[in-house]
């Protein structure tokens, strides 16, 4: 997890200093005027869909003395698509490049999934919404389509803070309905971000945009009420792949 961290922030340096390096002006070249609104707010509202990591792996073990097995449940089986808002700034430090910062609320609902087997019944579960909130830091490189449309790329890193996440489990045929029991404690995890995008202006200083990205988010806080029952396991690989996608309105001042 953190070798993947440390060589996505060497990434990110990389690139950002060789934008450096290329927006510097050559000695005998005029100088690019710098841009006359340096400072943006913008909010964006949009969905994620969550295309690898588990929300539980698969073990076999015991709980309260019946054997029980647990089949493996993908982010997407659990949450599917959910909502997410985020609200950023950026400053124009070049014409067409931009150092940006961005908070996200993020809540996925859960749905009712089949966990496995307790004893001889079918084991089910009610997980928690999954809750977040994420600080990001990034560069954005603008490229000029036609007119005031823009498209950009931008890389983002950050930290994420996940609510604990609780599951309610019942197996019907054992008469078995348990309380919430702590599946993954309250986590701070690193984040990892692209996105590709299109903006254009509507009105002086105000801008529209849609984007696409990749985000990774790592794995989250293991509970130890499971020590010693063989099912340690269902919380390996919480790590989580997404794709992001949003729209939003910029305000440049």
């Amino acid at each position: 997890m953190y070798k993947s961290f440390s060589g996505a922030l060497t990434a990110l340096t990389i690139l950002a200093s060789a934008s450096m390096a290329y927006a510097q002006t050559p000695a005998n070249q005029p100088q690019v005027k710098p841009p006359q609104q340096r400072w943006s707010v913008d909010f964006a509202i949009g969905f994620d869909n969550s295309i690898s990591g588990n929300i539980n792996s698969s073990a076999i073990g015991s709980l309260n003395g019946q054997t029980t097995v647990i089949l493996k449940n993908k982010y997407e089986d659990v949450y599917g698509t959910g909502l997410h808002l985020r609200f950023g700034g950026g400053y124009m430090w070049r014409e067409n490049q931009e150092f940006r910062v961005s908070f996200t609320l993020q809540q996925l609902d859960a749905d009712l999934v089949e966990l496995g087997e307790y004893g001889g019944s079918t084991l089910f579960g009610q997980f928690d919404d999954y809750e977040s909130f994420s600080l990001d830091l990034g560069f954005r490189q603008y490229m000029p389509v036609r007119g005031t449309l823009r498209a950009y790329g931008e890389g983002l890193l950050g930290l994420g803070f996940i609510s604990e996440t609780d599951v309610v489990l019942a197996a019907p045929q054992a008469n078995l309905v348990g309380d919430a029991t702590d599946f993954y404690d309250r986590t701070a995890a690193f984040t990892l971000g692209f996105n590709v995008g299109l903006m254009g202006e509507v009105r002086k200083n105000i801008d529209v945009f849609g984007q696409l990205g990749l985000r990774f988010v790592t794995g989250m806080a293991q509970p130890d009420n499971l020590f010693g029952s063989g099912l340690e396991e269902i919380n390996d690989n919480s790590s989580r792949w997404a794709i992001p996608f949003s729209v939003g309105v910029r305000v440049r001042f």
